[in-house]
């Protein structure tokens, strides 16, 4: 059970200071394609030196043919993340590949869990794109497909943590992102729930961004939801 904060910006230099400012153990950190986009590997390693102890969320979201995907995950091994995402909507030959590209680093492995809906994304939205489903059974469907490739888990909204619970049980990894407090804007969220919520409900790890990054007091903020969540702040 895992609280982690997303480092949603660019400047390796602000990545850096935010990872020391938030070294503070159960949190974790979760870095981007922004990030990684901009700072590369090199940029991932320094902000690693600035939070040692702090467990990463790589989320790169992988979505290519299975041998590129697989040959990613083998270049991203050396950086020591706990979790890294690949979408579900590559199929199962890709995640498949993946999950056995992550084995490859033995039991310091990487978690590999699947995208399903991005949060971002409502119904109306998956229409337009042709998805005659409703969030709830696509999310569904996509994450049997992970589990049945030999993903960890998945990433989805908290609104769909029970129907995912009742298909694939209670073992199976749920990464719950679109987590703001009570008292937070939604902001460019739609399918959003608080962090009591989404651990009521059965989600393994919370992924929380601008509450706590945008805050006069990050730390502050971040040990604030992770009483909400009922997890000891290490305090």
């Amino acid at each position: 059970m895992a609280l982690f904060v997303a480092v949603d910006t660019p400047l390796l230099s602000a990545a850096s200071q935010l990872a020391a400012t938030l070294h503070h153990p159960p949190l974790g950190l979760k870095l981007g394609l922004e990030f990684f986009s901009a700072s590369g590997a090199d940029g991932v390693r320094a902000v690693r030196a600035s939070a040692p102890s702090s467990p990463l969320f790589l989320d790169l979201k992988l979505h290519d043919i299975p041998n590129t995907v697989a040959g990613a995950v083998r270049a991203l091994l050396p950086l020591g993340a706990a979790y890294l995402t690949v979408h579900a909507a590559g199929g199962h030959a890709m995640m498949q590949a993946a999950v056995r590209a992550a084995a490859e680093a033995g039991e310091g492995r990487p978690r590999v869990l699947a995208v399903t809906v991005l949060t971002s994304l409502d119904e109306e939205d998956l229409q337009a794109v042709g998805v005659r489903a409703t969030a709830e059974e696509q999310v569904v469907r996509l994450a049997k497909l992970a589990k049945a490739a030999g993903v960890d888990g998945v990433v989805c909204s908290a609104k769909e943590i029970q129907p995912i619970r009742e298909a694939l049980g209670p073992e199976f990894i749920l990464m719950v992102p679109g987590i703001r407090p009570a008292d937070s804007e939604a902001g460019d969220q739609k399918r959003v729930v608080t962090p009591k919520v989404a651990m009521e409900a059965g989600a393994s790890c919370l992924v929380v961004g601008r509450p706590i990054t945008q805050s006069d007091d990050p730390l502050k903020a971040a040990l604030a939801i992770l009483n909400e969540m009922g997890v000891g702040s290490g305090t």
